[in-house]
Formats: C-alpha cells, sequence, structure tokens
C-alpha cells in the first residue's frame, strides 16, 4: 500500500511539472488546443511502442465494447478536462484554474461512494476539507480583495475538476479487465484522436519544427504523461479512488513552487500556508488507523 501511494504521489509530481513544458510550447508559438494535441500525440506514440518492445499482447482488447472504459479516461476525462483547465487559465488566469481543478477530490469521494461504495471515512473528509483549503490558500482566495471570477470562467473550472475526477473512475472500472499499461496507452491513443482534429494540424505542422516545441512536447509526453498515468493507473490498483485523488493533490504545490522557482512568480504567506495544508492532508491518508484516531 506504502508503494501504491508513493507511486500517485510521484504522479501527481510529474503533473505539477506540466506548466513548465506548456510555456515552452506556448512561447514557440502553439495555442492551448496545440499544445494539448502535441502532448497526448507524442503519448500515444510512447506508450504503444513501450507495449510493443515489451509485451504486445498487451495492447490485445478484449472485448470491442470494452473501448468504451478508454473513450471515458481518453476523451471524457484527459481530453475534456484539459479543454476545460486551459480555457478557465485563459479567462481566469493559472491560480484560479489550479483551484477550481482540486475539486476533483469531492467529486471523486462522492461518486466513489456511489460507484464502488467506498466509505467516506472522518479521516477521508479531513483530508478533503483541509485539500481544498490548502489549494485555496495556494490560489490567494483569502488575499486582500479576494477572488473575482465570472461565471464562464466559474463552470469552465468545475468542468475540468470533473473532467480530471473521470479518470480515476473509470480506470477503476477498465482496471478490472486491463493491465495500468494497457489503459494508459489507449487513454493516450483516444485523447490524441479526439484532440489532434481541433488543433489546426495544417498551423500545428509548420510550428513543429521548432526545438522548444520538441522539447515541450517530449517532456511533456513522456515525464508528464506517459510516466505520470503509468504510476497513478497502476496506484489505483491497491488504492482507493477517493484517496489516490487526495494524494495527487500534490500537483498544485509542486506547480507553486517550480513557479517561484524557475517563473519567477511571487511566493506569498497564503501559497506556504497552502502548501502545509496539502501536505498535512497527503500525511493524514498515509498514517496509520490507530494513529490517525490520535
Amino acid at each position: 500500500m506504502k508503494k501504491a501511494r508513493l507511486m500517485i504521489v510521484t504522479a501527481a509530481v510529474c503533473w505539477g511539472m506540466i506548466p513548465l513544458f506548456y510555456h515552452m510550447m506556448s512561447t514557440a508559438g502553439l495555442n492551448r488546443m496545440q499544445t494539448i494535441a502535441m502532448r497526448f500525440f507524442f503519448a500515444a506514440i510512447g506508450y504503444v511502442l513501450y507495449l510493443l518492445m515489451r509485451d504486445r499482447t498487451l495492447l490485445r482488447i478484449h472485448r470491442p465494447v470494452h473501448l468504451l472504459y478508454f473513450m471515458g479516461t481518453g476523451v471524457c476525462s484527459l481530453a475534456f478536462f484539459n479543454f476545460c483547465y486551459v480555457t478557465c487559465i485563459h479567462q481566469a488566469g493559472v491560480t484560479v484554474g489550479v483551484l477550481l481543478l482540486y475539486t476533483a477530490p469531492a467529486f471523486v469521494l462522492a461518486m466513489s461512494a456511489l460507484l464502488f461504495r467506498e466509505t467516506l471515512t472522518a479521516r477521508g473528509i479531513a483530508a478533503l476539507g483541509m485539500t481544498v483549503l490548502g489549494c485555496a490558500f495556494v490560489a490567494g482566495v483569502f488575499s486582500g480583495g479576494g477572488l473575482r471570477i465570472s461565471p464562464a470562467a466559474l463552470l469552465w473550472g468545475l468542468g475540468a475538476g470533473f473532467g480530471y475526477a473521470l479518470y480515476s473512475i473509470f480506470g477503476k472500472f477498465a482496471l478490472r479487465h486491463y493491465r495500468a499499461e494497457t489503459i494508459t496507452a489507449y487513454t493516450a491513443v483516444f485523447a490524441a484522436a479526439a484532440t489532434l482534429p481541433l488543433a489546426e494540424p495544417a498551423g500545428l505542422l509548420r510550428l513543429a519544427a521548432r526545438p522548444a516545441v520538441w522539447g515541450g512536447a517530449l517532456g511533456c509526453a513522456l515525464i508528464c504523461t506517459v510516466l505520470a498515468y503509468l504510476l497513478y493507473t497502476a496506484g489505483l490498483v491497491k488504492v482507493p479512488a477517493g484517496q489516490a485523488a487526495i494524494l495527487s493533490t500534490v500537483e498544485p504545490v509542486v506547480a507553486t513552487l517550480l513557479g517561484v522557482l524557475l517563473l519567477q512568480e511571487q511566493m506569498t504567506g497564503g501559497k506556504i500556508c497552502g502548501i502545509g495544508l496539502v501536505l498535512s492532508a497527503i500525511a493524514l491518508c498515509n498514517a496509520p488507523k490507530k494513529r490517525a484516531a490520535q
């Protein structure tokens, strides 16, 4: 169980690096949809080549109806939440997008209780509350003047959180029939197929030769997608979906720290409080039951 939790936290660290690679691609001239499409295109190639070299039987689909699982993880989750996420960021900024994206654990806990009959424990509820509060601090909700966003940005942000949550749900169903490698490979293939037609392919080809585009796309694909989702999906084998969603909230902490260290973003007292709350929530999830009760 500890190894599975570590896998999920490591995956979240990889996801926290996404803004760096997106920044590389956007400064090279790619628009929002093109950065998403490049990420999933190279991720799909990486996953498929990996399975062809390791064990091509893992690419076998047992029943055609199971493709619905991968449509769920790839289109309904990855493609949908990334589009909502970047749109929210475009309209309201990165901090608002991060805050609303991490409403995902609430969606996961609710859906897991209904679909998988996972128990909503006091520890889980407490960790969720700490996570939401920590993300609010990181996003600057309690800073002077408050946080003002448009209804459209709010809906896009909540859509990102809901779409993000769907990966844990569809992933749990798919794990009943397939290994983590198979799920992540087909997830990337479906996500690429959904985003490439919307990414102005002709213009994307003209920009793809730039080194910053290649570097950003490969880094985002191999580190933030291939490695991250392999680790996260493998962790879901032993970790309940609701707890996995809470553990993954280390992502905004990593994104905030990298923003401060590498992108010269400002570190505030609120961000420090938020980081402490999220790390405390992760520690609470990993604490033995007797210690947590105390």
